[in-house]
């Protein structure tokens, strides 16, 4: 049985702290400790030991001392009695703030279609306010997770499926790769456990699990560098995630001899030169793959991530994927915005780093997070201090047909993506199977209205054209053109449906 751990274990995760940092997060954990005393959870253990353990999840990231000593606290008011006035006494607003959120998302139970969505619905419009909430309630919903084992089996299957469904995809909208895997192959047995079963078996057939070959070309990659000249490199090996793989072979109709980034390996380099110059050593050395090569240093996807990807032979049949990336870009693709957010991203000065994904972050956040107190901070706050997909999620009203809201999350939010740009270069990110309609209406519903067409790199193409991965779309409008009903056959978003419906209705009720 697990032992509470001592507060050590979170102190000396916490990158280089200012000593009041270190004694707020001493005081919420004897705090917090006291609290739940005497409380236990499925397993028998010590509850505390949940708190505790989100705390340290949130320390490894690197989060602030506030964050930690909202997790350290983050049941206190719901199961201990403690009031808002106390943690406001005893420790500060922002932190009472933190504690709420997460309060406010565990009070509705996930029981029932429209209890569900009007839970969902809470949970956004609690990231609208303030993204740090989503984080310590991702940690949360990881440490549960884990620890599926001890719940009920009806209870298991709720939370599993949430988790894959909800819990995973916030995670991979808000660029944190990692915490999205370890939140998915968690619950996987859960969820599906006749699937798991098979597709473990699969993985284990196609050579998954043996990594030996995956040594074997990663010596040659490292040594075949190094006679090159490239000396200030490391490398890390990456094996695809059991559900992931799963996904992947429901999309490529169960042929697992379509899948080729079973194994990966990643090269992290100083510099975006470094990295073009090592993708050309790769192509000298192996022979990549046809229309496998990706540039999101160029191109970066929506949620910030950035690396270059080429899938090479490695000899007697065998394929591989090859990441290179700096490492900034490393620590984004693992930890999304959560990596900007730590104290490894402010200097001595306790100033913050510039980097390049920090404009996308300051979308999420009011500017005060961004400082060291309230009183450093400006005034003002960020335009749009959310992305828009959180926001159209959380003004959502409590809707009548909840299996619509269901639907509509799953199906514009949180499916398969294709990224498709503009002629600028900007990224539009959109689900599988999109049209020009949809594009033209997640530009601005003015242009999705007087579309009459458009050119998919450079060629003209009617608006009900199946959008792929990589087009560049340009809209071609005419004042004259309005919606029609056919167009709700044409678009795929239900964003771009409902500014079809609201049109038409508004076009019927003034021709009555």
């Amino acid at each position: 049985m697990q032992k509470i751990g001592d507060v050590k274990e979170i102190l000396d995760l916490l990158h280089s702290p200012p000593k009041e940092d270190l004694e707020l997060v001493k005081k919420a954990y004897e705090f917090a400790k006291e609290a739940h005393s005497g409380q236990k959870r499925f397993s028998g253990e010590p509850y505390f030991i949940h708190p505790f353990t989100v705390a340290k999840y949130l320390a490894k990231l690197g989060m602030s001392a506030n964050m930690i000593c909202a997790a350290l606290l983050h049941d206190t008011i719901e199961d201990c009695g403690v009031t808002e006035e106390t943690i406001k006494n005893e420790f500060n607003e922002d932190i009472l703030t933190l504690v709420e959120g997460v309060t406010k998302l565990g009070t509705v139970r996930y029981q029932g279609l429209k209890r569900h969505s009007e839970s969902l619905r809470k949970l956004f419009a609690a990231t609208s306010k303030d993204v740090r909430v989503m984080i310590i309630k991702l940690m949360d919903r990881l440490h549960n997770a884990r620890t599926l084992e001890y719940v009920r089996p009806d209870k298991q299957k709720r939370i599993a499926l949430e988790t894959l469904e909800i819990y995973a995809q916030v995670a991979d909208r808000l660029g944190m790769g990692i915490i999205k895997r370890e939140l998915e192959d968690a619950v996987f047995p859960y969820a599906y456990p006749e699937e798991y079963k098979k597709v473990k078996k699969i993985f284990k057939d196609a050579g998954g699990t043996d990594p030996k070959p995956l040594e074997k070309i990663h010596k040659s990659i490292k040594k075949k560098l190094a006679e090159y000249g490239i000396k200030d490199f490391k490398t890390e090996v990456r094996i695809k995630g059991l559900y992931s793989f799963y996904k992947k072979l429901q999309r490529k109709d169960w042929d697992v001899s379509k899948i080729h980034d079973i194994w990966a390996i990643r090269i992290i380099l100083p510099t975006v030169a470094d990295c073009y110059t090592v993708l050309g050593i790769i192509h000298a050395e192996w022979k990549p793959l046809p229309g496998r090569i990706k540039d999101y240093i160029a191109f970066p996807k929506p949620n910030g991530y950035r690396s270059i990807h080429t899938t090479i032979h490695t000899g007697r049949g065998g394929v591989i994927e090859v990441q290179i990336r700096t490492e900034d870009m490393h620590q984004e693709a693992q930890f999304g915005i959560a990596s900007h957010l730590s104290y490894k991203a402010y200097d001595g000065s306790q100033k913050r780093k510039e980097s390049p994904a920090l404009k996308w972050v300051k979308q999420f956040i009011p500017m005060r997070t961004f400082y060291k107190s309230t009183e450093d901070a400006p005034t003002t706050y960020t335009n749009n201090a959310v992305p828009e997909w959180i926001r159209h999620i959380a003004n959502t009203e409590s809707p009548e047909k909840p299996e619509e809201f269901l639907n509509e999350i799953k199906t514009d939010f949180f499916s398969h993506r294709i990224f498709v740009f503009t002629p600028k270069g900007d990224v539009i990110d959109l689900p599988i199977d999109s049209t020009p309609i949809d594009f033209a209406y997640a530009i601005h519903s003015d242009i999705g209205h007087h579309i009459t067409g458009a050119k998919i790199n450079s060629k003209m193409s009617s608006i009900d054209t199946t959008l792929k991965n990589g087009d560049i779309v340009e809209i071609i409008t005419n004042k004259k053109a309005h919606p029609t009903r056919k167009w709700l056959d044409y678009a795929k978003t239900n964003v771009a449906k409902r500014f079809i419906r609201v049109y038409l209705s508004k076009k019927s009720n003034q021709n009555p």
